[in-house]
């Protein structure tokens, strides 16, 4: 049995696994010490392997077509106690017909997780079920009062570790898989690594050093930035601390990375593309930047340099990503590597050099 935090959970994405829109399910299925994940929910995909669907690889992870399906498939032994919303929509707004299946699941005792914008807690009707069946409901999103935030003091140029922001060219392009590939590559090669989440899904998946980017008070952005990698520095010692990016500098909708360079203060900065991507995440008409000007716009800003890129190879073929990856470095100068597809050994090699 896997050790967790909050043991065994189920994940509703109905619609939207294997889409941009199910990337927080997406983070789930590959990799989190929070929950053990016992099954996903999305009729498009029931009766097939989670894993097999968004890697390519069995993973023992089953997708059922419903919440009636999955408890009775399940039975009593395998029993999950959560529900988790597993769904990222632009704008994070919690579908109506999501909202039927939390009710079903707290009128059958399962605690229910939403890392999105429209709070549970506010729901008369639902925290009143929760509250008669004795229901754990978080809103993972949902902004710290104030006197729990922190402000930017400075306190983060003691760190004195190797510290790597993962941006991207875009919103829901792998920032956070990559994130953690590089953490697990670095503890694999034997050297302490730490992760700084900034977004929901990270949170969701144990990260023990994070904040919530997108739902904080503007004031406090930077001071809980800063906090996150401090504490991650103080507390574990590491060799490096991996910064999780959100969105990204050029996106119209989610123009992230701003406070990240500012604030958590990287030494250097990966950055994450999808070669075939052409227009900005849910924004047709919105053409993507070049890679280059990207790296020129991370680079004026944060005076720090980009060292290497990693890729998304989504819509692409086998054949096509050593192929992409090459294609890159001969456009940026940059040595470009897929860690999804072939792992992080090779990109770890090289950061190892700028380890301090």
């Amino acid at each position: 049995m896997k050790t967790t935090i909050d043991g065994k959970a189920l994940v509703y994405c109905d619609g939207a696994f294997n889409t941009p829109s199910g990337k927080t399910a997406h983070g789930l299925v590959r990799f989190t010490e929070r929950y053990e994940v016992v099954g996903i929910l999305d009729h498009q995909y029931a009766g097939k392997d989670a894993g097999l669907v968004l890697d390519g690889k069995n993973n023992g992870i089953p997708i059922y077509k419903d919440l009636k399906e999955a408890l009775s498939k399940l039975g009593a032994d395998n029993k999950p106690t959560s529900l988790v919303i597993g769904l990222a929509p632009d704008g994070g707004r919690l579908p109506a017909e999501a909202k039927i299946t939390v009710k079903e699941a707290l009128e059958l005792g399962m605690n229910v997780d939403s890392g999105l914008h429209d709070f549970l807690f506010k729901d008369e009707a639902l925290m009143a079920i929760a509250k008669a069946n004795n229901c754990r409901v978080r809103d993972v999103r949902r902004t710290p009062d104030r006197d729990e935030l922190h402000f930017f003091t400075g306190k983060i140029e003691e760190v004195d570790c190797l510290k790597i922001a993962l941006l991207g060219t875009d919103s829901a392009i792998g920032k956070r898989t990559t994130a953690w590939i590089l953490v697990h590559a670095f503890r694999k090669a034997g050297l302490k690594a730490e992760m700084a989440g900034t977004g929901q899904t990270a949170w969701m998946q144990g990260a023990k050093y994070s904040m919530i980017m997108d739902s904080c008070i503007n004031d406090f952005v930077s001071g809980e930035i800063e906090h996150a990698v401090y504490e991650a520095w103080k507390n574990e010692s590491p060799d490096i601390i991996v910064i999780e990016g959100q969105g990204s500098l050029m996106n119209p909708a989610y123009p992230g990375g701003f406070e990240i360079l500012a604030a958590g203060r990287p030494d250097y900065v990966i950055l994450q593309h999808a070669p075939k991507r052409l227009e900005y995440d849910g924004f047709p008409g919105y053409v993507l930047h070049p890679i280059k000007e990207q790296i020129k716009a991370i680079e004026i800003i944060s005076n720090k340099k980009v060292i290497a890129i990693t890729v998304n190879h989504e819509e692409m073929t086998e054949e096509e990503i050593l192929p992409a990856c090459k294609q890159i470095t001969k456009e940026t100068g940059l040595p470009a590597f897929d860690v999804l597809a072939y792992g992080a050994d090779e990109l770890v090699g090289l950061l190892k050099s700028y380890i301090k």
